[in-house]
């Protein structure tokens, strides 16, 4: 197991270019497998998570080739699918919860797929009902084994069907919409997730030949054809990891300039930001944050305590709210941060604590972060990164700490975030990898 090592307080100054996003990357890698012509996909992170999944179509058959850093081509030629009920499948897709997104590709192309239940962050339980559902309303069926934990689904013809989504899943609508863009008939997503994420694999299926329409809305209409093409898609900077980059720069005093930002991506994440009082600007593609010495939290117009809680886009992203918190800990007044979606990703806010923080944990959804106001800094702990989002927190809060701390099980930091310890330290951090 590795770890980080981390001297603080760090205060950094420099430019920093985000990695290509994650959770896109993860959608469009799996559309590789809806044709047999080459794909080319620019700017996938070299993470983990991202990794794991190439290697996995690998094994599956596809052909994979990597012409440059961060680029790579994809040809699907011959899909092995009696590799995908063998054990060495099991083991590689359970560790991998995005693998969960070759299912609608396979069902549309060859009417079946097989799937274990998929790992991924322990932060709570992340039902796969809406994925399901989807693949019934097209007339797919599936049998679930309870004793293997696997999933196995097929159709003998597909039709297109109108839907009503349960949940905006962003998983669960890229799957339907990867298995209904080959589906005869017309496919009609309503309460879809839209996040750019989204609107980003719906472009790539259309310069594919795909028929969608209502991209960046919640109601989708997909036309199915009968076959598609190869084409050439590049990946959008990663939002999730922009904003932990403003929350760095505030909770550290440092000045940072987020180069090759897509601002205009971003939707209400600089907006929460300055909430909480943390000064940015946007300097045409990148994003600017200077050093502040404090910043204050905003009350609501009748001067209740400020909320900050995740919702479907264009809502804030829960994959920020660790960050958020921990950003919240050296501000100046108080907020409550809730996590509507899952159940314990509060949960590292004991280290958080440890390490001298003011936090009330209302319950497993909210918790009150009451500010330092950089008045009394964090000091410097040892603990265990549970999770992708909450390790990146932790690494915030070493960072602006007193003294030495170390963090474990930093791979799973390495599942989204690349390379961070070596661009940080290019900042001016002192992380050293043990």
């Amino acid at each position: 197991m590795n770890s980080f090592e981390i001297m603080g307080p760090c205060r950094m100054s420099g430019d920093i270019v985000p990695q290509g996003a994650k959770n896109e990357a993860l959608q469009v890698i799996c559309a590789v497998l809806l044709t047999s012509e080459e794909i080319v996909i620019d700017n996938i992170p070299d993470i983990l998570d991202v990794n794991n999944l190439i290697s996995l179509l690998q094994e599956m058959g596809v052909e994979v080739k990597k012409p440059a850093p961060n680029k790579y081509c994809f040809r699907a030629g011959d899909i092995d699918l009696q590799y995908l009920q063998s054990k060495d499948f099991r083991n590689r897709a359970s560790s991998l919860r995005g693998s969960i997104m070759i299912m609608g590709p396979l069902l549309a192309r060859y009417g079946r797929a097989y799937f274990p239940k998929p790992g991924g962050d322990k932060i709570g339980r992340r039902r796969l009902d809406t994925h399901f559902y989807g693949f019934e309303k097209l007339g797919a069926r599936f049998e679930f084994k309870p004793d293997e934990i696997f999933y196995t689904v097929y159709a003998e013809k597909l039709k297109g069907a109108y839907m009503l989504l349960d949940e905006a899943s962003v998983t669960g609508t890229a799957n339907i919409i990867m298995a209904a863009v080959l589906t005869p008939g017309t496919t009609t997503i309503y309460n879809a997730a839209c996040e750019p994420y989204i609107q980003q694999l719906c472009k790539m299926l259309t310069s594919m030949g795909a028929k969608i329409s209502g991209i960046g809305s919640n109601l989708l209409n997909i036309t199915g054809v009968s076959s598609l093409k190869g084409c050439s898609h590049r990946i959008l900077p990663d939002m999730i990891e922009v904003g932990s980059f403003i929350g760095m720069a505030a909770m550290t005093k440092s000045e940072i300039c987020v180069k090759n930002a897509a601002p205009q991506e971003l939707g209400i994440i600089p907006l929460a930001f300055s909430r909480m009082g943390i000064e940015w600007e946007i300097r045409g593609e990148d994003v600017f944050i200077p050093s502040q010495e404090q910043y204050e939290i905003e009350s609501f117009i009748d001067g209740s305590i400020m909320t900050i809680a995740d919702a479907p886009w264009p809502g804030l992203t829960p994959d920020l709210l660790s960050v958020f918190l921990v950003v919240a800990t050296q501000a100046k007044g108080s907020v409550l941060i809730h996590q509507k979606m899952f159940e314990s990703r509060l949960f590292f806010v004991d280290k958080l604590i440890d390490m001298g923080a003011s936090i009330i944990l209302c319950d497993p959804h909210r918790a009150t972060v009451i500010g330092h106001n950089h008045e009394t800094s964090l000091r410097g702990s040892v603990m265990t990164s549970p999770d992708i989002r909450a390790g990146v927190a932790l690494l915030i809060a070493a960072l602006s700490a007193k003294g030495k701390s170390v963090i474990h099980n930093i791979e799973q930091i390495d599942r989204g975030y690349q390379s961070i310890d070596t661009r940080l330290n290019q900042l001016g951090a002192s992380i050293r990898r043990i």
